[in-house]
C-alpha cells in the first residue's frame, strides 16, 4: 500500500471502498445482469455484460440511484427516477446495448416506461417475458393502485386500487395471473395474498384464489409472494407463511388450492431454527433455500420430487442475498463483521468483487445472550481491537426497521468506532425479525417502550460484565434507530452520556400526518389505532414529550426531502430543544432517508465523531488506527 493510500484513516477507507450488490440477471438472457455499486463515488446502477466482463455505469444522479431491474429479455433496464431522494417518482428505461468501448455512462436517452402514470411511492413492479408490465404505486390521496399494460398498447390501465397499503407480488411465467400482496384487512404487520386472472382483450380482471390468515383469526399470521414457478402454465406459487410461529416457505397451486408442506430438515434429521426463505430454481425442480438464525444466514438446495434438503457451502457470517443461477450455482452475497462483503458461488469462486483496493477489515462479532423482561435478548458486541479488557466508552448502535435485525456482518459505521477505541453494541429488541413471530409481534402498543426496555437490560450487563464504562455511553441509531435514541435520551436520561440520532422520528403525531402513506399503515397496526383514536399510545411513545427530560448533549441529522421520517417533525423537536437550552447540535442534508453519495456519508460519521469528542473529551476517542488490512 503506497504512502499516500496509508495516509487515509482505516475507517474513511472502508467508506470509500468500492463496493457492489449481488448482481440480478435477465431470465431469459442470463448474460446480462445490473448491479449497483458506490464505485464512482455515488451509489449507481451497473450493468454487467457476462459474456466480455464489461461493466457500465448506466445511470448518474447527483443523488444517487438503487431501485432497477431488467426485462427478462435482458434489452431493457428500468430504474426508478424521484427527486433527490424524496422516493416519489415515475419509472423510465433505457437499453441495455453497449456503448463503444472504454465509454462510460448513461445509453442514449432515457423514456418513460409507463407514460401516463404519475409520480407515486414505487409499490412493486413485474416485467413479463412477452412484455406484460405491472406497475405498483402507492399515494397519500389513492393508496394502493396497480396498472397493466398489455404488449403493443399505449397506455396502462388501472386494475386495483385499496386505501390500504400493498403492492405486486409477482407475474406468472406466461403472464396470466398476478399475485397481489395486500393489507385490506388493516393488519400492516400481517399481510395476505389475493392472486387475479389478468384481462385480456378488454375482460375484467378475476380473482383465482386468496390467503388470508388474518381476517377473522384470532392469531393473525402473515403470508408474502415468494414468485411463481418459472414455466408456462404452471399455476404453483412459492409462499412464505407464519402458520408455525416464524417464516417458513409452502407452494400453494392457485388453480387447485392445494397447499404443499416443506420438510426441511438437516442432514441429522433436526428442524432448522429460526426463519426460512426461499425462491426457484430456474429448473422448476428445486429450490433454494436461505436460513436465517441468530444473526446469521445459510444456504440450502431442496429437491422437491425427493424431499431431500442439501447444505451449500457458505462461511460463517450472513448471506445478503442469493440466487440460483441456470447452470446449477448459487452466487451469493457475502460478508462477516471481520470480513468485507464480496459475490461468492457455490463453486468455490469469487464471482464478483468492487474494483481497487479492498476495505481493511474489522473485529469479529460476540453473541451475547441477556435475561430482559419479554424474555432472552441477543445482542451482538465487538471489543475495540488491542485495546485490553476495559472497561471501554461505548456505542450502542439500535438498528433501524424496526422489523429488522443486525447480524454478523460488515459495516463501516460500526468498524469507524472500534477503530476509535469503541466498544459496539447492538441490540436485537422485541420488534426485531428473526426470533420468530411472537418476538416481532410483541412491539405493540408500547412502541419504543418495549424496545428500550431490552436494550436496557442489555447496558446494565453491560456495565456489570465490565466491558463498557457508564461515563461514556453513547446511544446511537438511524431511523427507528434514531427514533429509539431521541426517545431514549428522554425517557432514560441517567442511563446515557450522549445521544446521536440520525434521520429520526422525533414527534410522532407530526411525523404520522406529514410521512408517506405505507408507513402510516405500519404505524396504525403498531399503535392499534391512529392519533386520534389512542392519543395516549402516540402520546407516551413521542420522543417529543419527554424532551425536557434530557440531560445530555444530543446530536441529530436529517435529510431534508425525507419522506420517512419528514423534517418538520424534526425541527418540531429541535425548537423545543433549543426553547430549553439544552445543548445540541443539527445537520440537515439535501437528500431523503439517508445519503447514497460516499462523500457525504464520510461527512457525516466526521461530525459525528467529533461531536463525540467535544462531549466526551479528546482521551474518550482514539485517533484513528491503521485498521486490519485484508
Amino acid at each position: 500500500m503506497s504512502e499516500e493510500k496509508s495516509a487515509v484513516p482505516a475507517w474513511e477507507q472502508r467508506f470509500r471502498a468500492a463496493r457492489v450488490s449481488l448482481p440480478d440477471w435477465a431470465e431469459d438472457a442470463p448474460e446480462r445482469a445490473l448491479y449497483v455499486s458506490n464505485a464512482s463515488g455515488t451509489y449507481e446502477v451497473y450493468a454487467w455484460d457476462r459474456v466480455t466482463d464489461t461493466h457500465r455505469r448506466v445511470t448518474d444522479r447527483p443523488n444517487g440511484t438503487t431501485d432497477a431491474e431488467l426485462s427478462p429479455d435482458g434489452e431493457w433496464i428500468w430504474w426508478f427516477d424521484d427527486n433527490d431522494g424524496d422516493e416519489f417518482g415515475i419509472w423510465r428505461r433505457r437499453p441495455f446495448a453497449a456503448r463503444p468501448e472504454g465509454a462510460d455512462g448513461p445509453t442514449g436517452p432515457d423514456e418513460e416506461a409507463v407514460p401516463g402514470l404519475a409520480p407515486s411511492y414505487e409499490a412493486g413492479l413485474a416485467l413479463g417475458r412477452d412484455g406484460t408490465v405491472v406497475v405498483g404505486r402507492s399515494t397519500d390521496e389513492g393508496g394502493t393502485t396497480l396498472h397493466l399494460r398489455r404488449p403493443g398498447a399505449d397506455r396502462a390501465v388501472e386494475i386495483y386500487r385499496h386505501a390500504e397499503y400493498g403492492g405486486v407480488g409477482d407475474l406468472s411465467h406466461d403472464s396470466t395471473l398476478l399475485a397481489i400482496d395486500h393489507t385490506e384487512h388493516g393488519d400492516a404487520m400481517h399481510g395476505a395474498i389475493r392472486v387475479v386472472r389478468l384481462p385480456v382483450d378488454g375482460d375484467a380482471v378475476s380473482t383465482v384464489a386468496e390467503l388470508d390468515e388474518v381476517t377473522g383469526c384470532d392469531e393473525p399470521r402473515g403470508v408474502a409472494c415468494l414468485g411463481f414457478a418459472p414455466l408456462d402454465g404452471d399455476t404453483r406459487l412459492l409462499v412464505a407463511h407464519q402458520r408455525t410461529g416464524r417464516w417458513e416457505p409452502m407452494i400453494w397451486d392457485v388453480a387447485t388450492g392445494v397447499e404443499t408442506a416443506l420438510v426441511l430438515r438437516d442432514e441429522q434429521g433436526r428442524e432448522l431454527p429460526g426463519d426460512l426463505s426461499a425462491q426457484w430454481r430456474p429448473d422448476a425442480r428445486s429450490l433454494l433455500i436461505e436460513h436465517e438464525y441468530e444473526a446469521r444466514s445459510e444456504l440450502f438446495s431442496y429437491a422437491l420430487g425427493e424431499g431431500v434438503l442439501t447444505r451449500l457451502e457458505t462461511p460463517r457470517g450472513t448471506v445478503g442475498g442469493a440466487t440460483p443461477r441456470p447452470d446449477g450455482t448459487v452466487e451469493f452475497l457475502w460478508s462477516s463483521a471481520a470480513e468485507p462483503s464480496a459475490v461468492r458461488s457455490t463453486a468455490g469462486t469469487v464471482v464478483l468483487r468492487a474494483p481497487g483496493a479492498v476495505p481493511p477489515g474489522s473485529v469479529p462479532v460476540e453473541d451475547v445472550w441477556v435475561d430482559g423482561p419479554g424474555g432472552r435478548v441477543h445482542a451482538l458486541v465487538q471489543r475495540p481491537a488491542g485495546a485490553g479488557d476495559g472497561p471501554f466508552p461505548t456505542v450502542f448502535e439500535v438498528h433501524g426497521g424496526p422489523t429488522h435485525h443486525d447480524s454478523d456482518s460488515f459495516a463501516a459505521g460500526p468498524a469507524a468506532w472500534l477503530d476509535h477505541g469503541f466498544a459496539v453494541v447492538r441490540v436485537n429488541y422485541r420488534g426485531s425479525t428473526g426470533y420468530g413471530q411472537a418476538w416481532t409481534d410483541a412491539l405493540r402498543e408500547r412502541v419504543g417502550l418495549i424496545e428500550l426496555e431490552d436494550i436496557a437490560a442489555v447496558r446494565e450487563w453491560a456495565v456489570a460484565s465490565g466491558l463498557a464504562d457508564p461515563a461514556r455511553l453513547v446511544l446511537s441509531g438511524g431511523s427507528w434507530g434514531g427514533y429509539l435514541t431521541l426517545l431514549g435520551l428522554g425517557t432514560q436520561p441517567e442511563l446515557w452520556s450522549l445521544g446521536i440520532a440520525a434521520v429520526p422520528v422525533a414527534d410522532y403525531l407530526t411525523a404520522y400526518g406529514d410521512e408517506m402513506e405505507a408507513l402510516k399503515a405500519i404505524d396504525r397496526t403498531l399503535f392499534g389505532g391512529t392519533p386520534e383514536e389512542v392519543p395516549e399510545r402516540w402520546t407516551a411513545s413521542s420522543p417529543l414529550t419527554y424532551v425536557e427530560q434530557v440531560r445530555v448533549p444530543v446530536y441529530i441529522s436529517a435529510g431534508v426531502n425525507d419522506p420517512r421520517c419528514p423534517i418538520q417533525q424534526i425541527d418540531n423537536y429541535v425548537e423545543r430543544l433549543e426553547q430549553l437550552g439544552k445543548p445540541h447540535e443539527v445537520y440537515r442534508y439535501d437528500a431523503g432517508h439517508g445519503s447514497l453519495v460516499v462523500d457525504e456519508r464520510i461527512k457525516q460519521l466526521r461530525l459525528e465523531i467529533e461531536f463525540v469528542r467535544r462531549h466526551l473529551g479528546g482521551a474518550a476517542v482514539g485517533e484513528n488506527r491503521a485498521g486490519t488490512e485484508k
